[in-house]
């Protein structure tokens, strides 16, 4: 994907001091950004509301991201929405976030038709309510034609879960004949993940400063560079987004490697 020079500058219009599209070097883009959004209920707190209006927030920073992210010309953005983990919080924020997943995910279609975003899903979606399950149904039916961004939400989705049925799917190849044990390799097991098809996260955020991945693409971020800022998700913009990628862009990666002097 290539970004469009208008529709950035009118989209990056008015930058802070710190920060403008021209620190960006738009020839070296992660492919896949990953997001860990966090600090929804802390920032509704703050703000003397309901943690419900948190999450509210989120999903207009997640618009704003989406955005701009295919304008920069992004192929995959992924983001954390709803762990297995998730599933103790209080019944009543569950439902509620069970609730604003399907209402929200049809009143952004038209965004997805706009922009030509792609959208598939991470995670076990079967424990969903069923109404939560129809609509991410029909998300992706009506995307499944679109060539843009893929946006792949992770909604009860767990890690060690994902690697877990990854494996039972390979050892049942291997009982049933289909496959040599010995042909067991991180490429097999990575095309049974949920992310099978996607590249792995060059980038990965976590807002609202937390050092930790939270059963988060664990075989995937093997080699991401991390980028963990103390802005709480619904305050994150694009200036946070373009923050995040010069700080990539300022990394040496060598994947294990090193230069030769």
């Amino acid at each position: 994907m290539q970004p469009k020079a208008e529709e950035l500058e009118l989209h990056y219009a008015e930058a802070p001091q710190d920060i403008s599209l021209a620190d960006i070097d738009l020839d070296h883009l992660p492919a896949h950004i990953s997001i860990i959004m966090d600090g929804n209920g802390r920032w509704a707190t703050k703000q003397g509301l309901k943690r419900a209006a948190g999450h509210m927030a989120g999903v207009d920073a997640l618009r704003e991201i989406i955005t701009s992210c295919v304008r920069l010309g992004i192929d995959v953005l992924s983001a954390y929405a709803f762990s297995t983990e998730n599933w103790h919080r209080p019944q009543e924020e569950v439902d509620m976030l069970m609730h604003l997943f399907a209402t929200t995910l049809i009143n952004e279609l038209p965004l997805f038709d706009q922009e030509n975003v792609k959208l598939v899903f991470l995670g076990d979606l079967t424990s969903l309510p069923q109404e939560t399950r129809d609509v991410f149904q029909e998300g992706l039916d009506h995307t499944s034609d679109h060539t843009g961004m893929v946006l792949a939400l992770a909604v009860n989705y767990g890690s060690r879960a994902e690697i877990a049925r990854a494996a039972r799917e390979l050892a049942l190849e291997v009982v049933n004949g289909e496959r040599d044990a010995n042909s067991i390799d991180p490429e097999a097991i990575a095309s049974h993940l949920y992310t099978a098809g996607l590249p792995d996260p060059d980038l990965l955020i976590r807002t609202s400063g937390e050092l930790r991945l939270s059963n988060y693409l664990l075989f995937q971020l093997a080699y991401s560079e991390f980028y963990i800022t103390p802005v709480l998700w619904p305050d994150f913009d694009r200036w946070d987004l373009l923050r995040a990628i010069a700080s990539f862009q300022g990394r040496d990666r060598r994947f294990g490697g090193v230069e030769e002097a």
